[in-house]
Parts: structure tokens; sequence; C-alpha cells
């Protein structure tokens, strides 16, 4: 994103389903003051669905749909933007993106305590091991503003939080006059 566009920056928070995305983001927020934007959420607030997949007993998301409902306020900037997936958003829209990352074991925990199928749960898991979300995001951004974060324990969340908050507050001072 062009700095010089915006007062306040936009966050990708992503990761495969169960990794603290909507934590993460929600509590980033309310501290922050930046706008919580849960792609989910305006998915179905826009009806932004192409269609019921069956197998994994969720809709798909209309990616373009999403696109055009958002662009205007992503544009603006000061939002921070929640979903598994990264590779649909335009690479303008984000000043940082962060991946987060949980142990296996944790997140199947995770993934089981919201009744995931098995089939989505294998599949979730093997995202995970395979680094899939980590590597969609350095396919899609710039590495230099890809970024990593465990996120097993409360230790991690409020790690993490703090270093986001430090970043946030780095870039306006560097980007406002």
């Amino acid at each position: 994103m062009s700095q010089s566009t915006s007062t306040l920056p936009n966050i990708l928070i992503t990761g495969t389903p169960g990794v603290g995305k909507s934590t993460l983001a929600e509590k980033l927020a309310e501290r922050s003051g930046l706008k919580w934007v849960n792609i989910g959420n305006v998915a179905e607030e826009n009806n932004c669905f192409e269609e019921y997949d069956e197998e994994y007993e969720c809709p798909v998301l209309d990616e373009d749909a999403v696109i055009d409902v958002l662009d205007e306020q992503i544009s603006a900037g000061g939002n921070i933007v929640d979903y598994h997936g990264s590779d649909f958003f335009p690479k303008r829209w984000f000043d940082i993106v962060f991946v987060l990352r949980t142990d296996t074991f944790i997140l199947h925990d995770r993934l089981c305590n919201r009744g995931y199928s098995q089939k989505k749960l294998d599949d979730n898991i093997q995202c995970e091991i395979f680094q899939m979300m980590l590597e969609e995001a350095k396919e899609s951004y710039d590495e230099n503003i890809v970024h990593e974060l465990k996120s097993n324990t409360i230790e991690d969340f409020d790690r993490n939080l703090a270093n986001i908050m430090n970043w946030l507050e780095e870039w306006k001072k560097n980007n406002t006059s």
C-alpha cells in the first residue's frame, strides 16, 4: 500500500483455520483503534458466496464480490483483515502480513473442539504441516512484509499482540507528519 495514501496502515492476519487469527485481530483492534475486518462476517453480511461445498460443509467464498465490497474501505487504511487465505487480496491493500502458525497437535485439538469433519480436520492439519498459508502469503506479497508468528500459547498471543502494537507505533512515527 502506498504510504502517502493512508494515515493508518492495513494489516493482514492469516493462517490455517484454528491458529487464532480472529482472537488476535479482535484484541488488536480493541487496543489499536484499527477496524477489524473478518472476511467470513463480511461475506455473510453481503452474501458473497458462490455456492455451498457439501464435502467441507461450508459456503464457497466469492472472492471478487468480497474485493468489490471492501475495496474503498481498505484503500482508506486503518484495517486489520482476518482470513485464512491471502492470495486473492490486492497486493496494494496491505502494509504488513502476519501468518500465524500453530503446532499440529494443538491445532488438531482446536479444530476438534469446533466440530470439524474428519476430512476438513485432516486437510487443515496437512495445510499447516506443509506451511501452505505461509507459502501463499510469501508468493502473494513482498517477502519483507510477511512475518511468521508462533501461536500456541497465551504467552505467544501476548507477545504477538505486543510486537504488532510496537510495529504499529513505529509505522505511525515513520508515516505521519
